[in-house]
């Protein structure tokens, strides 16, 4: 029996180039089922993220022409990770494998096929990873790998160069419904998960259409969401600085007692202004910090719902008002 496919796509504002990503990712779909890789009951999953534009009605539109193509939506915006998640626990009890990936094309469809290969040689998570980035900016490539770097430098364990185009078997999604925490960042979870994983690689393209929904201030609070949900250790930079800025200050007192003793007078205030400054400007970083880890913990005890379905339009698995 062929295993069901299901390939989810987080959608915001989208109308330019979901008609396009449909056309090309039916054919593909057609292809594989006509291979007998995956089974007729496959869809391809569009979680609508609370659109300002027709991205709804395109994807309604799409269900009516197509039963290959299933829809949700959700009740309000809630954020990339969120939709994305959304799409993966709603269909995690209808198919066998989930694809994951972008509406703008950017992410070689293509590479599907070499994962659905994998996935048939046993493997629960296929990542998809870029080997060029050479469509990008310099600036935009030297940001992107920059956040990975970053990212593995404060301890989040990440696939370099993969972003959220990854296949997940049935017991990777069971795994990845375990971890109930409100502040997401699946790039660093899904390697938590474990079990056999393996990689593809592709080479990205430009956007078909429309405008990036990751800009430089997006990618920074993305990278700064990943690094404090996933790892403490930019609170053990703080102890240690502290440590380091404390020894410094005994040095300093040293050395003034030893020209005390010589008899000779601390010159000027420049250096008390400068310490008043640097220490001053350290406690406000320490603070920060700390209270973006509090921050993060008082959202968690809230235990407020990642997401509210609206309407699911799967066929005969019509559902409503589903909170997860």
């Amino acid at each position: 029996m062929n295993n069901i496919l299901y390939i989810v796509i987080p959608c915001y504002n989208e109308e330019e180039v979901l008609p396009e990503t449909a056309k090309r990712l039916k054919v593909k779909m057609n292809s594989l089922i006509e291979k007998r890789k995956i089974s007729p009951e496959s869809r391809v999953v569009m979680v609508n993220d609370g659109s300002k534009d027709k991205t709804w009605p395109i994807i309604s539109a799409l269900h009516e022409e197509d039963l290959l193509f299933s829809g949700i939506n959700l009740s309000r915006n809630r954020g990339h990770q969120n939709a994305l998640l959304a799409g993966l626990m709603t269909v995690k009890d209808l198919a066998d494998a989930v694809i994951s990936m972008d509406a703008d094309l950017q992410d070689d469809i293509n590479a599907i096929d070499e994962m659905v290969d994998k996935f048939l040689d046993g493997c629960d998570i296929v990542y998809g990873v870029r080997s060029k980035r050479t469509t990008d900016s310099f600036f935009k490539r030297f940001t992107a790998e920059s956040f990975y770097r970053l990212m593995n430098a404060m301890g989040a364990n990440t696939v370099f160069n993969h972003a959220d185009y990854r296949l997940m078997s049935k017991r990777a999604l069971e795994g990845l419904a375990q971890f109930k925490e409100v502040n997401l960042f699946l790039r660093g979870i899904v390697p938590m998960i474990g079990y056999r994983t393996d990689t593809v690689t592709y080479e990205r393209s430009e956007r078909f259409a429309g405008e990036s929904k990751y800009p430089l201030k997006k990618m920074v609070a993305f990278a700064m969401e990943g690094i404090t949900s996933l790892s403490v250790k930019p609170i053990r930079l703080i102890t240690g600085l502290g440590f380091v800025v404390f020894m410094v200050s005994i040095i300093m007192l040293i050395y003034i007692f030893v020209r005390f003793c010589m008899g000779a007078t601390v010159a000027g205030w420049a250096s008390v202004a400068v310490s008043v400054w640097a220490i001053g400007g350290l406690m406000l970083l320490s603070i920060g910090v700390v209270g973006e880890y509090i921050g993060k913990i008082y959202l968690e005890s809230k235990a407020r719902p990642r997401f509210i379905i609206e309407q699911f339009l799967n066929e005969s698995h019509e559902k409503g008002g589903e909170e997860k």
